[in-house]
């Protein structure tokens, strides 16, 4: 064995081309750590992130397209299994049924539309923060640089250059990964333990309430578990048929895989060590040039991530006070008490699945036993068995580093979408060790399972969705969101700290700080009917034994301000969401919106006429809320 392994990487080191992928490498890694300093990283990221996406998802669907076209072009009505299909199409109608459609985590649902917007009118990767109509056209003022990745915002841009910009747009694109990601189970099922094994797969996951909750979002885990999933069968694929084409595929998948979320990128750990495992197999190394330059179209993700030493508050620790670190170890107990309570919660509290937790924890030992006995003999494995073997290692890891970090309580509003990987490996460990049991009705019986907890459980437990009700932020979005539909012009002006709402639905709006800081500007466009109205959204809390209503602290726009309210809402005990119409702006006991009482000097000729309309508009534009 040892002198085979030498034999290989003196092959290798003869390969002109395995040091052509050495030197993109290091290149990438020089460019993206050392080379680029701070001040130049982000403003990198945001004019040239969009197209370093673009370059590599049209490499990927030219890959995919010579490896899976002439198969596709060969499919034939006769030879489907129009059983599958039904099961596939009716768990992604269960999935998509009960709950409505709306931002479930809305920071990152808002920031990821916003990132898409600003995609979408002018190939830049910022959010928009403020935004204003302009003469009718609405532009943004002033944006940042996000932490989330850009593959699901660049989907979403996709689809607004097709169709036009729509707010909506994010959900058409969950409602289709919904489909992809159900059939690519099937698949994966059917591989593991036969036609049955794919069925089981698809209700397993059609029966998980937190995925109905994701596929009716507007954020990116459904496009995580459709790339970690998809990556996973075309290394498959590429174990099978060891082609050029296919390893573009795998590769390709697996760098926009670790663009959907941060953690993805631990995946990259067991697709590594799967084409590796080929090569030395093979004794050689194929390296198409796709390949060969994919490391440099993977730089400026390292350079968005400088995010996190630019801007502490990127970590949003600030959000759970009390921790010092963003990953430790003595985190794990804590995190792991949190995960048997979601995994295991009444259907009121928790988007869990007791016969999805019940049978995948099960599962798990006998799958770790599996996992390492394979791994002493790959080489005798057929391909998906190596393919689940290797990625059981990253299942592994990604839930272990859920469980140092310092935000990962499973039982979290905000966090319990972290576990879906988690609930796509323990499907896979229940559809692994099925096989080991030699008589059929094992796998009849978890089909029926499964079916009766989807039905007697699951459904129920979607249909009522009171596990998402204790979010106040997603429903306060939801009728922020009813507000903006019964205006019936959207050209006023919208004072919020989540600025970002107003923006991505085309209403001006700005943030509350920046109003207070900015009264006389507000007060120019007050006077001079910039807005058909100004409106400001604040939270109050009340007092239990006083009935005192306060104002959330940020909400408060002070005494200057002179609000009447317009529409409030209790949307949480104790908690009343309201909008307001700001009906003056007032400053030592001076009323500075209000319209000067005396005649403006009407210009007599042309020139003064096209000067003073110069005049304003520039001083109309540095006013801009």
């Amino acid at each position: 064995m040892p002198f085979m392994l030498s034999e290989v990487i003196r092959r290798f080191a003869s390969d002109r081309r395995c040091w052509l992928l050495v030197l993109t490498s290091l290149l990438a890694v020089v460019l993206a750590f050392v080379a680029i300093p701070d001040s130049q990283a982000l403003a990198l990221v945001t004019h040239a992130g969009f197209w370093f996406v673009l370059v590599a998802f049209a490499i990927w669907v030219w890959s995919l397209w010579r490896a899976f076209g002439p198969d596709l072009r060969a499919i034939r009505p006769a030879a489907v299994d129009w059983v599958s299909v039904a099961f596939v199409i009716g768990g992604g109608v269960v999935l998509l049924a009960h709950e409505s459609f709306g931002f479930k985590i809305v920071m990152d649902e808002l920031m990821l539309l916003g990132t898409s917007m600003s995609m979408h009118l002018d190939r830049t990767v910022l959010t928009p923060m403020r935004g204003n109509d302009i003469q009718g056209a609405f532009a943004i003022i002033e944006g940042m640089m996000d932490k989330r990745p850009l593959f699901f915002p660049f989907l979403v841009t996709l689809v607004h250059d097709l169709s036009g910009y729509r707010p909506e747009n994010p959900w058409v694109v969950n409602t289709l990964l919904t489909f992809v990601f159900l059939g690519l189970a099937c698949l994966a099922g059917r591989l593991l333990a036969g036609r049955v094994g794919g069925w089981i797969a698809v209700v397993l996951l059609a029966g998980l309430p937190l995925l109905a909750h994701n596929s009716t979002g507007a954020g990116f885990e459904l496009l995580n578990l459709v790339m970690i999933l998809g990556t996973l069968l075309l290394g498959v694929r590429y174990y099978s048929r060891r082609d050029a084409v296919s390893l573009v595929a795998l590769c390709y998948s697996g760098l926009l895989m670790a663009q959907v979320r941060y953690e993805s990128c631990i995946f990259l750990a067991p697709l590594a060590l799967l084409v590796l495992t080929v090569w030395i197999q093979e004794g050689r190394a194929t390296l198409p040039w796709p390949v060969i330059v994919a490391p440099l179209l993977m730089l400026h993700y390292p350079l968005q991530h400088r995010i996190f030493d630019i801007r502490s508050s990127a970590w949003e620790m600030f959000s759970k006070p009390g921790y010092s670190k963003p990953f430790a170890l003595e985190y794990i107990p804590e995190n792991l008490t949190h995960a048997v309570k979601f995994f295991f919660a009444p259907i009121t509290d928790q988007p869990n699945s007791y016969v999805l937790s019940a049978l995948g924890w099960l599962a798990v030992p006998f799958f770790a036993l599996l996992v390492l006995k394979r791994l002493r003999a790959l080489r005798s494995e057929n391909p998906i068995h190596v393919a689940v073997t290797l990625f059981a290692l990253g299942f592994a890891a990604q839930f272990a580093l859920m469980m140092c970090y310092f935000w990962g309580k499973f039982d979290d509003p905000v966090i319990r979408r972290l576990s879906l990987p988690t609930h796509l490996g323990l499907v896979l460990a229940v559809l692994a060790v099925l096989p080991q049991f030699a008589k059929p009705v094992v796998v009849r019986a978890v089909l029926a399972i499964s079916l009766v907890g989807l039905l007697a459980r699951s459904v129920p437990s979607m249909a009522a969705h009171a596990y998402s009700q204790e979010y106040l932020p997603g429903r306060e979005t939801a009728w922020r969101r009813d507000f903006i539909q019964q205006q019936p012009r959207s050209d006023y002006l919208m004072i919020d700290n989540d600025s970002i709402l107003w923006v991505v639905h085309g209403v001006s709006s700005t943030p509350t700080m920046a109003a207070v800081k900015r009264q006389e500007d507000i007060a120019f466009h007050m006077r001079n009917r910039t807005f058909s109205d100004v409106f400001v959204f604040q939270r109050l809390t009340v007092d239990a034994d006083t009935g005192k209503q306060s104002i959330r602290e940020g909400d408060d726009l002070g005494l200057d301000f002179v609000l009447e309210p317009v529409v409030e809402r209790r949307l949480q005990l104790l908690t009343i969401s309201r909008i307001s119409r700001v009906k003056e702006i007032r400053r030592e006991g001076q009323t500075l919106s209000r319209e000067p009482d005396y005649l403006a000097r009407v210009p007599k000729n042309r020139a003064e006429i096209d000067q003073a309309r110069h005049q304003f508009m520039q001083s109309f534009m540095k006013q801009l809320p």
